[in-house]
Formats: C-alpha cells, sequence, structure tokens
C-alpha cells in the first residue's frame, strides 16, 4: 500500500506507540488524524509533524464514547474526503491481581481497551464499505496468547481484540476489501506501567524494568509492513516479542 496523500487515523496518538506511528507514517506521506484526550499534547506532535513537511490533523477524542469518533469522523471527511486506514491504538494496563478487586480498573479497561476498539470500527467502517477498501489495525498484545502476574483482566480485553480482528477480516476482506491485522507486541518501552497501582504487582515486575523491551519503532515497523503489502496479501497478525523476554 503507498501511502503518499493516505488519511490514517491513529488513536492514542498523544504519546508512544501512537505518537511515533503518527510521525513515521507522516514522513511516508500520509496524512496522520492524531486522535486523544491530550490536546496539548497532539498540538506539540502535529507542530512537529508539520515542520517536517508533513501533515496532520488533531481532534480531541475519547474512545470510549462513540459520539467522539463520530465527531472525528465527521471532521475527517469534511477535510479529506475519505479515512483509508484506522489504528485502534489507545490502551490501557493497570494489573493487579484478582483479589484485590480493583474493578473500577478492570471496567476502565474493557471500556478503552474493547468497548474502544469498537467504537472505532464502527465510525469508520461506513466509509471503508463504500471505499470498497480500506486497512483496520488493532494494537493487541502477546498477552493474548499467555496469562502473567496480575494480567487477567488486561490478557481477557487483548485475546478479545484478536479475535475481534480475526472476526472482521473473515467478514469484511474478501466481501469489502478491507484489510484487518492485529498486532501482538511483547513489553514495550511505553508509560502503560505507570498506571499499575497494585504494589504487588509492582514489586513483582521489578526484574522486567531491567529487561530489553521493544522499542516503539518497533511496533511502528510491524505497523508499516502490514501496510506496506500488495492488495492480494492481508497481514492476519503481527506477533513480536523482546529477545530477553520468556
Amino acid at each position: 500500500m503507498r501511502l503518499k496523500d493516505k488519511v490514517i487515523l491513529i488513536t492514542g496518538a498523544s504519546s508512544g506507540i501512537g505518537e511515533s506511528t503518527a510521525m513515521t507514517l507522516s514522513e511516508k506521506g500520509a496524512s496522520v488524524v492524531l486522535c486523544a484526550r491530550s490536546v496539548d499534547k497532539l498540538n506539540k506532535i502535529k507542530d512537529q509533524i508539520e515542520k517536517n513537511g508533513g501533515k496532520a490533523l488533531i481532534i480531541e477524542t475519547d474512545v470510549t464514547k462513540p459520539d467522539d469518533f463520530k465527531n472525528a469522523v465527521s471532521q475527517i471527511l469534511e477535510k479529506y474526503g475519505t479515512i483509508d486506514v484506522l489504528i485502534n491504538n489507545a490502551g490501557l494496563m493497570p494489573l493487579s491481581y484478582i483479589e484485590k478487586l480493583k474493578t473500577d480498573e478492570w471496567h476502565q479497561m474493557i471500556d478503552v481497551n474493547i468497548k474502544g476498539v469498537l467504537n472505532g470500527v464502527a465510525a469508520v467502517l461506513p466509509t471503508m464499505r463504500k471505499n470498497k477498501s480500506g486497512h483496520i489495525i488493532n494494537i493487541s498484545s502477546s498477552a493474548a496468547h499467555r496469562y502473567f502476574p496480575g494480567g487477567a483482566v488486561y490478557s481477557a480485553t487483548k485475546i478479545a481484540v484478536k479475535m475481534f480482528s480475526e472476526g472482521l477480516r473473515q467478514e469484511l476482506t474478501s466481501a469489502y476489501g478491507i484489510k484487518v491485522t492485529s498486532i501482538e507486541p511483547g513489553a514495550v518501552d511505553t508509560s502503560l506501567f505507570e498506571s499499575i497501582t497494585d504494589e504487588d504487582i509492582k514489586d513483582k515486575l521489578k526484574d522486567m524494568k531491567e529487561m530489553t523491551k521493544l522499542e516503539a519503532e518497533d511496533i511502528v515497523n510491524a505497523i508499516f509492513y502490514a501496510l506496506s503489502q500488495p492488495d492480494r496479501v492481508n497481514v492476519n497478525d503481527v506477533y513480536l516479542m523482546p529477545t530477553d523476554q520468556g
């Protein structure tokens, strides 16, 4: 897929993987739409993209609110006339042991990690169906394949994303030419770990802090690989792990 002038909506674009994805894909010629709640951070990223000669639009978006996504799509269609790619990147990982009953965090993960993905797909799908083309990329996790301490709810949300992606692919790719890819990384050096409030989990993960993790750019490379394939190729999933992670 040639990225020049393609319109790419990225959620969770204010930091980490989302920010790196926006910077890289804009350098490849795409018009990137930066969606997140932190407008100040988005403005800084937009300024840098434009300073580098790229094109960016920022839209304040809470992925848990369907109306925010509808508004985003409306603005994108008004400005660009189409949407070529959706990258559902927004996510949370407040790990905790089940017995701690941090139910507010459980529901927050479900709202962002699962419902946020569903809301994004629901918003862009009418345009992609009409165009009979497009690409939906959902950021899942290696947690969709394995449990790790405190990760029961987080893993459940990520396997939901993985299986939803497969359902999308089977229902949409041959019928409408819409590609679907699930990206499933292991530990990534981002701010996700900062959302953990369970002190026992923090102690358990001390060794992981010393481990060499994936960088955001490694995930961007996987996204770019999936987007770069010819029309005849759908990359179903990309499962990548740090060399230090078992």
